[in-house]
């Protein structure tokens, strides 16, 4: 698995982004690839500590086994359902999207190791910098290869 604190995969990253355009259609779902780029930004933004969430009570009963499913060698299905905090269904513009994502993904691989090991996710509870970087890499990758990047 490739690690998000690793400049490569940082680059293969963007480069991926990059390949975006706002005709860019999408394989499977519902969200358009400007909804796409937006919703790529929250998990990374909760990971950054821009934006918190409180463990609720079925986070705390459901939360160990669905971090070993995203943090698992598996890659994600398509369909999942997606978290309602998380749906972008309004009309989004595509380049403040994507441009917002990039630095975001840089942010995140450039805070490294060190700084994400052992913080708190709102519905997995503690994770390991080892841990954020899959969980974001194969977040990434899913919703990339859904629009065919």
């Amino acid at each position: 698995m490739n690690n998000i604190f690793e400049t490569a995969t940082l680059t293969e990253l963007v480069n991926r982004i990059n390949k975006l355009s706002p005709e860019s259609k999408n394989e499977w779902g519902t969200m358009n690839v400007s909804q796409m780029l937006a919703h790529c930004c929250e998990p990374i933004e909760i990971a950054l500590g821009d934006k918190t969430g409180k463990r609720t009570f079925m986070s705390l009963i459901f939360g160990k086994f669905a971090k070993n499913m995203v943090t698992g060698k598996e890659p994600f299905k398509k369909n999942l359902p997606t978290d309602p905090s998380f749906k972008i269904i309004d009309t989004r513009e595509f380049n403040k999207e994507k441009d917002r994502l990039i630095l975001l993904v840089t942010r995140l691989s450039k805070k490294g190791e060190v700084e994400m090991g052992n913080k708190v996710h709102p519905f997995f509870g503690k994770m390991t910098a080892n841990e954020w970087s899959i969980a974001m890499v194969k977040h990434l990758d899913h919703h990339l290869k859904q629009f065919g990047a």
